[in-house]
């Protein structure tokens, strides 16, 4: 940014991990260096310098025991934490990224607010089942969940404009928020991400590979029951509260391999060497087929969620229409008996580089702050 750029903060629900979102605030903080962040929780060292190097404030949430750990169980209180911060008054521009409460901070007076929205909030708005699978969570947690949604309609207001992930997200924003909203795709390490430079284009080594959080939504217990029947090999990369179920449930497929949770550069030679990335859950945007397509490898997902704007079906990948064992080994099978071109592949990733992601987010702020 220009030495003449508005004074900005910068708002992100919490900050616990590198994962999607935290890179997104990761290049965002380096577009406004001088910009303080606020948060709910702050646990530095599990995010980078880039973060850390900016003036981190945290809600008064953080110092209640037991907060660090089970922050969710906290989520009634969110929407006044979030309320409580107090910006200063020369503020001009407000940038929240935002999947649960950013997106209501108040801005102060004649500042002007825009939201990168990963998604309305799920714990509000559906997917209660996936992040609270006991039924005493969801029991004792159902009225303030009600509560959470109608307070998350109200505070979308404070918005002045929303930026969506995809085009399910912009569907989304509109169905909760009856609000229209642009689309900046995220932000996906595709110079990092690329095919291997010492093999032939399209070798591989003859697995298909999941990578994912191994979480009930994720619905890796289809590749399993598909991969258990059919006998080819899938490696399984990741680790989560499912981990225990899917094991028990691959037990006796030898061709099922769970490798772990590898790091970036262990993950990138999982990619360069396999046959398809397997997607059979529904994401807002999904990453992972990203950064498997920038190594030139086919994707087989399920065809509904973000995978529509990442994917380009029978030219990239191949989706299959239903989430059963059966439509994902069909579609295996489909895939197997086609051609591929790693080098189309890859050109469809590079659409996802820092690069666009900023030029989208300047080119929104920049709309933003010309409007009266």
């Amino acid at each position: 940014m220009t030495a003449t750029a508005p004074k900005t903060v910068l708002v992100h629900d919490w900050l616990n991990g590198m994962r999607g979102g935290e890179r997104c605030l990761e290049l965002l903080a380096g577009e406004y260096p001088s910009a303080p962040v606020y948060t709910l929780l702050y646990r530095p060292e599990l995010v980078s310098e880039a973060i850390r190097a900016h003036d981190v404030h945290v809600s008064g949430l953080s110092r209640l025991p037991g907060f660090r750990d089970r922050y969710r169980w906290f989520l009634p209180l969110f929407p006044t934490a979030i309320e409580a911060f107090r910006l200063p008054e020369d503020v001009r521009l407000v940038v929240s990224t935002s999947h649960c409460v950013a997106k209501g901070i108040r801005p102060p007076k004649g500042a002007r607010h825009l939201c990168y929205c990963f998604t309305p909030m799920r714990y509000a708005w559906g997917l209660r089942e996936d992040y609270f699978p006991s039924r005493l969570q969801r029991a004792l947690l159902g009225p303030a969940l009600d509560r959470l949604k109608r307070w998350d309609r109200a505070a979308s207001d404070r918005v002045d404009r929303f930026v969506a992930i995809s085009r399910c997200v912009r569907e989304r924003i509109e169905r909760s928020y009856g609000r229209d909203a642009a689309i900046v795709y995220p932000p996906v390490n595709v110079a990092f991400h690329t095919p291997d430079p010492d093999a032939p284009a399209g070798s591989h080594d003859g697995y298909d590979l999941v990578v994912s959080a191994l979480v009930p939504y994720k619905r890796i217990d289809l590749a399993v029951r598909a991969y258990a029947a059919s006998g080819h090999p899938l490696k399984i990369a990741g680790s989560g509260s499912e981990e225990a179920s899917l094991r028990a449930l691959a037990a006796g497929a030898p061709n099922i391999e769970f490798v772990g949770h590898p790091d970036d550069a262990g993950v990138r030679q999982l990619y360069r060497r396999c046959r398809f990335l397997v997607f059979p859950g529904l994401e807002d945007f999904g990453i992972v087929p990203v950064e498997a397509q920038a190594c030139g490898k086919p994707i087989i997902a399920y065809g509904e969620g973000g995978i529509l704007d990442t994917v380009r079906d029978k030219r990239t990948g191949l989706f299959f229409g239903a989430q059963t064992p059966e439509a994902l080994a069909d579609a295996v099978e489909r895939a197997a008996a086609m051609s591929w071109d790693p080098a189309e592949i890859r050109a469809n990733a590079v659409r996802f580089s820092p690069e666009r992601f900023l030029d989208g987010i300047r080119r929104e702020t920049a709309r933003l702050l010309e409007r009266r």
